[in-house]
């Protein structure tokens, strides 16, 4: 999404209107992918997945959902204005609260983050809605837990940031606990059984996996790990994966996509010509 945004705006604006290299250009796209991400997820997501595609690694707080949620409906009158004001962020009414911090959480040196795609699928909107449902009827349980859990990524993020990557595998640890725990009271699989269990085996059984989630909205279709950044890592994980695949009557794969520092950027088009 972020990326054919993106492609639109770089397409059909000059530079004077639109550049990946300026703050204001980021905040065109961030804000203009976010509204085309909410319109698609039915108005549900974090949106954190766009942010992170615009901004890179980055400490991430939501932007108030009102923002969005007041476009109205597409081709209901004055709907293209009111998409104008709120991706150049011109209505006084409601301005973006978003916080996005670069310099707050970084990717220790000599590691990388990886994702592994299985071979399943998950419905993102119809549990995003089961939690949020569950949120509502359960507010101080969840506001607590909710809570429990900002500490326990807060934690990790100045592990990371701290380089001390002993302390790593306690901060996943903690993070997973917490998002089992939420699984088990809104009736959502959010870290299955079976990710449990993966995940499990690859920090136990893998020299250099310091541990990993089932990232975005959870589910059974990836799980991303933190690892060491080197060749025998990723074929241990590699080899790994192809026996709990055969183990398990699954198809579990390391993809090439690795995480990024710094977001969107502006590529060669001649690279891409066949």
């Amino acid at each position: 999404m972020t990326a054919f945004t993106g492609a639109l705006l770089s397409h059909y604006l000059p530079a004077s209107q639109f550049s990946l290299d300026s703050e204001a250009g980021r905040a065109k796209l961030h804000n203009l992918a976010q509204a085309a991400h909410c319109a698609a997820q039915g108005k549900v997501g974090s949106g954190f997945d766009v942010a992170a595609a615009v901004y890179g690694t980055c400490v991430y707080r939501r932007f108030s959902p009102s923002i969005l949620s007041n476009l109205g409906e597409p081709g209901s009158a004055g709907f293209s204005n009111r998409v104008k004001q709120v991706v150049e962020d011109t209505n006084s009414d409601q301005k973006w609260d978003t916080e996005i911090s670069k310099g707050s959480v970084t990717i220790p040196k000599g590691m990388l983050l990886v994702m592994c795609d299985v071979d399943c699928g998950s419905q993102t909107v119809s549990m995003v809605k089961k939690v949020l449902e569950w949120r509502k009827q359960d507010a101080a349980g969840s506001k607590t837990l909710w809570d429990e859990l900002q500490l326990s990524n807060d934690t990790l993020a100045s592990t990371l940031s701290s380089g001390t990557p002993a302390q790593l595998a306690a901060a996943f640890s903690s993070i997973r606990e917490k998002i089992r725990d939420m699984g088990e009271r809104s009736g959502v699989p959010i870290e299955p059984r079976e990710q449990t269990e993966l995940l499990d085996a690859l920090t136990k059984d893998v020299d250099g996996v310091a541990g990993g989630v089932v990232p975005g909205a959870g589910g059974y279709d990836a799980i991303s790990l933190l690892v060491k950044d080197d060749e025998d890592t990723l074929k241990s994980i590699k080899k790994f994966l192809e026996k709990w695949g055969v183990e398990k009557k699954t198809n579990v794969q390391l993809l090439n996509a690795t995480g990024e520092l710094e977001g969107a950027r502006t590529e060669d088009g001649s690279l891409y010509k066949f």
